[in-house]
């Protein structure tokens, strides 16, 4: 379905935008979602639309029209819900300010989602591919008998690190990307991660995780020193630069190869076994919801469901009559 472009251009939609900054501390991605999904509701709403949008006029059988099109048209349920949560947050804003009387979308329900379990590492699985950045450079230094640069002696001790810290910490790809060495205190073992909606939470460091940013930080040091703590990224590109998250996925999937592991896995797969793995040792479901960032411990109940998973695996593995 095609976006308004000129969304922005409505008075209204900015007074949201302002709001998304300001009160909600929403992240950019957040706010090109909303606009993303009002300019679809924009086009779909009125064939030549006029400056500015008439949002009093939408009834409910409109909204309700908006969003089965996307069912129509074959879309993922949480494309469909993600677009009756933005509509229905828009719309309570300008109730709040009085704009509108009645909320269209109110108490219209999103499509039923099918509940996919995770993909979620096993524990040896893990410690192949966090052991593969080392192997790999072993292996193809060795073949080219000769010194490594610095450079490539950095990518190795930092491919390392990132994959440690996103295990041990659970961190998402775009949180680890963005730390900088202000947010690591390697003495105590603990992270500041800003997650969603710039909300900041510590995460614990394990010994494996800080032995590897003890090594690599010296390193960057080496190559690009003279940054300010505060403005140093805690993984650098090629440039000295913070690395992106696509950076990160790409990185992954070549030690997913050199691992002999799936090429489906994603960075994110770390943060599901982080979790996964906690549950299966004992620890309790508010700790591991806290430890995620999750603002509700629902969207933490999935990895019980992995657990549950897991054991009636190992219960049919193991019992003569299962």
């Amino acid at each position: 379905m095609k976006t308004d472009k000129s969304v922005l251009s409505d008075p209204v939609v900015k007074g949201f935008v302002n709001y998304l900054e300001v009160e909600r501390n929403a992240s950019v991605h957040t706010i090109t979602a909303y606009l993303q999904d009002i300019g679809q509701f924009v086009v779909f709403i009125w064939d030549t639309p006029e400056l500015p949008f008439v949002w009093r006029s939408v009834d409910r059988f409109q909204a309700r029209a908006f969003l089965m099109e996307f069912q129509r048209c074959g879309s993922a349920a949480t494309t469909t819900g993600r677009k009756l949560a933005s509509l229905r947050s828009f719309y309570k804003y300008m109730e709040r300010e009085a704009l509108v009387t009645v909320n269209p979308f109110s108490g219209l329900r999103a499509p039923k989602q099918p509940r996919n379990l995770p993909d979620v590492l096993s524990v040896q699985e893990i410690g192949r591919l966090l052991n593969a950045p080392a192997d790999l450079f072993e292996r193809v230094w060795a073949a080219r008998k000769s010194v490594p640069l610095a450079l490539d002696s950095y990518f190795a001790l930092r491919d390392q690190a990132i994959l440690e810290v996103l295990y041990s910490t659970g961190a998402r790809v775009s949180e680890a990307a963005a730390l900088t060495e202000k947010d690591m205190d390697l003495l105590s073992g603990f992270v500041t991660v800003r997650g969603k909606g710039k909300k900041e939470r510590l995460c614990p460091l394990g010994g494996p995780a800080s032995r590897a940013l003890r090594v690599a930080l010296p390193a960057a040091d080496a190559l690009w020193g003279g940054v300010q703590k505060a403005a140093k990224p805690l993984f650098r590109n090629k440039r000295g630069e913070p690395i992106t998250p696509r950076s990160i996925e790409r990185m992954m999937k070549k030690y997913l190869a050199e691992a002999g592991l799936s090429a489906i896995y994603t960075p994110h797969a770390l943060r599901h076994s982080f979790a996964t793995h906690l549950l299966d040792a004992g620890a309790d479901l508010r700790s591991v919801q806290e430890l995620l960032g999750h603002a509700s411990l629902s969207t933490t109940q999935i990895y019980t469901h992995v657990t549950i998973e897991h054991l009636k695996r190992v219960y049919q593995d193991a019992h003569p009559r299962a």
